[in-house]
């Protein structure tokens, strides 16, 4: 889906990024207190990269982990997913988006919620204490046949890069606390 967060202007980093903002929400909240939601569909290229992401993340052994290829946190499944996290937990909600030609392949990292399909006329809620939005593709007239183009090249790389920087801020969190 297309992902618009608000008026504020949004720079798209690199994703050397990543391991520092998953450190510092690591530092923030313990682990096993941190829910991944994860959205997107199996059926659009371009909006798999949520549910691609989730799988890497709970291949690899992390806990807490919702939306993946065979459980997909979409449109239809959102708020029945999100009903069933503890209320205590830290959420990081990461999704695809479209923006800018110039941002293609990078992120969008917030202290704040993901609003998904806000610029399609989607009626879900927020997600997450923090969030990020991998820019996949070039914003366009047709949002959804632009996802469905997207190369699922690009969206693989930036769903192993998201997990890996996860994963290696875990790892860190494991090592700087034994």
């Amino acid at each position: 889906m297309v992902r618009h967060q608000g008026r504020e202007v949004r720079k798209g980093v690199p994703a050397e990024n990543l391991v520092l903002f998953f450190k510092n929400i690591i530092q923030l909240h313990s682990p096993a207190e941190i829910t991944f939601v994860c959205i997107g569909t199996d059926r659009s290229t371009g909006d798999a990269l949520g549910p691609l992401t989730g799988s890497l993340l709970q291949e690899s052994g992390m806990e807490n982990v919702i939306g993946t290829l065979s459980s997909p946190c979409d449109a239809d499944t959102l708020e029945k997913k999100l009903a069933i996290i503890p209320a205590h937990h830290a959420i990081i909600a990461i999704d695809a988006c479209l923006g800018p030609k110039h941002a293609v392949g990078t992120y969008y990292l917030s202290n704040n919620p993901l609003i998904p399909a806000q610029s399609v006329g989607g009626k879900l809620p927020p997600v997450g204490q923090y969030s990020v939005a991998a820019v996949v593709n070039a914003n366009g007239p047709r949002p959804y046949s632009i996802l469905q183009m997207t190369s699922l090249h690009l969206v693989m790389g930036m769903s192993r890069t998201i997990a890996d920087a996860a994963i290696e801020a875990w790892k860190w969190r494991q090592t700087f606390h034994s």
